[in-house]
């Protein structure tokens, strides 16, 4: 996309609150029939056969993830954490049903001299990050984010936090500067399968092309180049090359045209290794003829299968949308995201024989898109979430402890629940709300906790079926001994009274063991 429009705004706005009665707040995607096998796929690291992505013992595997943007920018970290916690948003993703993380950087941070900013250290939020570089905060990212059942992707952005560049290359930061610091990642994360791949490039455009055989402007084959060198180091890991803009006369979106593909492949040293990633956006950030033409939105699967859905429609390898959104301001955006998510094929039906993808963007402060949160980094856009609620997958097993999160994580994959929470009655100066904790795992739960944080000042007045404690906005609810024994598929539900009303749904995470 035309990546100046989409511009970071960090400031952190009022939050638009949606009222509590309006929606529940679900916490677990629908999954494919035999859910309870592909729950455990994931493990390892993973490779390619035609179209599908499969893990280290074979089982196929979907990227449903997001992108949570901030290394790339000025901030050397990503973004929010001057708000929360990283270990509570980690959290809220897996327990909206995101599996995958894609992680935006720019080679600033490879800098000595580059110091983070921006991150908030009160009340003992992110309190083991204090005095680390940007590297090492990364560590502790990737470290959490395996341990809660997540994957990440690193995507080499931008050279510097100055801006996006059409090339993969500028002056300042020259190809060698980029290959080598590509392999000072593929190093870093050697034996962490958390990290399953790297984006070689974000988003090339005009001048860059494909097939054209110039070295200097060639995007096949500096992603040749570049995956080679990556693979040299860390043979496991998948090669994700995006797009370019323009092919054969024929232009799209920055990183969103893969049309040389079936000419040109890209060729590694590895076999089954290449995953190719398209971008594709709506209005909010540009605007293209396909909008205008009479049939639309009809006519966006022949797009899409011009530009990369044939990629995968062929059996020619798998193909992720790396990144995807919309502010959703304008009816032709809804029908376009409608369309997309249509396109990309429902979990339920097709399982991971499936499109890849990662929506842009968790952020708030995308200027042209918004994000999964809403402007207080804390209430879910409940709306923009659930048109992708079809597409959403299993996640993956945790890897347990890790050298670099610290605090809990997720558990293994078969003690597993989620928690949906409804509000019965509001009434302005009150509310009553059930929780319905659902067992997700292959084997029956002993116990089961459940935790929020209201965005506003409601306090719990009493509570049924559970028991609680309640510290500031974040509440903590425990089984009662009746109802602990969940078996799997099964559910158990407690109720409770709060004071005063009208506040906003929030975000609920499930821990079961």
């Amino acid at each position: 996309m035309f990546r100046s429009l989409r511009r970071a705004l960090c400031a952190v706005a009022a939050a638009l609150l949606i009222p509590l009665g309006a929606v529940a707040q679900t916490a677990h995607a629908a999954d494919a029939p035999g859910a309870a096998v592909a729950a455990d796929a994931g493990a390892g690291y993973w490779h390619t056969s035609g179209r599908q992505i499969l893990d280290a013992a074979g089982q196929p595997v979907r990227i449903a993830g997001i992108n949570w943007f901030g290394f790339e920018t000025g901030n050397y970290v990503v973004h929010g954490l001057w708000s929360r916690d990283y270990k509570s948003m980690i959290d809220q993703m897996k327990s909206l049903g995101y599996n995958t993380i894609r992680i935006p950087y720019s080679d600033d941070i490879f800098k000595s001299t580059t110091v983070p900013n921006s991150i908030d250290f009160s009340s003992g939020k992110n309190a083991d990050l204090q005095g680390l570089g940007s590297l090492q905060i990364l560590d502790k990212l990737v470290a959490y984010a395996g341990q809660d059942g997540l994957k990440v992707i690193l995507d080499r952005h931008r050279p510097d936090a100055g801006g996006q560049s059409a090339l993969w290359y500028t002056s300042a930061v020259p190809e060698s500067t980029w290959i080598a610091n590509l392999k000072a990642l593929a190093a870093r994360y050697q034996g962490q399968d958390t990290v399953v791949g790297i984006d070689l490039h974000n988003e090339p455009h005009d001048p860059a092309c494909w097939g054209c055989g110039d070295t200097a402007t060639d995007w096949r084959l500096a992603a040749q180049r570049a995956g080679n060198a990556v693979l040299s180091v860390n043979s496991a890991l998948l090669i994700f090359v995006e797009g370019v803009q323009s092919f054969n006369g024929v232009s799209g979106w920055w990183g969103g045209n893969l049309m040389g593909v079936a000419q040109y492949p890209v060729q590694l040293d590895v076999a089954n290794r290449v995953v190719y990633s398209a971008h594709d956006y709506a209005t909010s950030v540009a605007q293209q003829s396909w909008f205008s033409d009479p049939t639309f939105p009809a006519n966006m699967p022949g797009i899409w299968d011009k530009y990369w859905g044939y990629i995968f429609k062929q059996n020619i390898a798998p193909v992720w949308v790396g990144e995807f959104g919309t502010t959703l301001a304008s009816t032709v955006d809804q029908k376009w995201l409608a369309a997309l998510v249509s396109y990309l094929r429902p979990t339920s039906t097709y399982g991971a024989d499936s499109f890849h993808w990662t929506f842009w963007s968790w952020n708030p402060n995308s200027g042209d898109t918004g994000g999964i949160l809403k402007d207080d980094w804390v209430t879910v856009d409940t709306v923009k979430d659930g048109y992708l609620a079809s597409v959403k997958a299993p996640g993956f097993p945790s890897t347990g402890g890790g050298s670099g999160g610290g605090g809990g994580g997720g558990g293994g994959s078969t003690a597993a629940c989620a928690a949906v929470y409804t509000v019965s009655s509001d009434w302005g100066g009150g509310f009553n709300a059930e929780v319905k904790v659902t067992n997700t795992g292959t084997s029956a739960l002993s116990s089961w906790k459940v935790a929020w944080t209201w965005s506003g000042s409601q306090q719990i007045t009493n509570m049924w079926n559970a028991t609680y404690t309640q510290t500031g906005t974040t509440v903590t609810a425990v089984n009662a001994a009746h109802n602990g024994s969940v078996p799997a598929g099964g559910s158990a539900s407690f109720g409770f009274g709060g004071a005063p009303g009208g506040g906003s749904v929030p975000s609920v995470s499930c821990a079961a063991s």
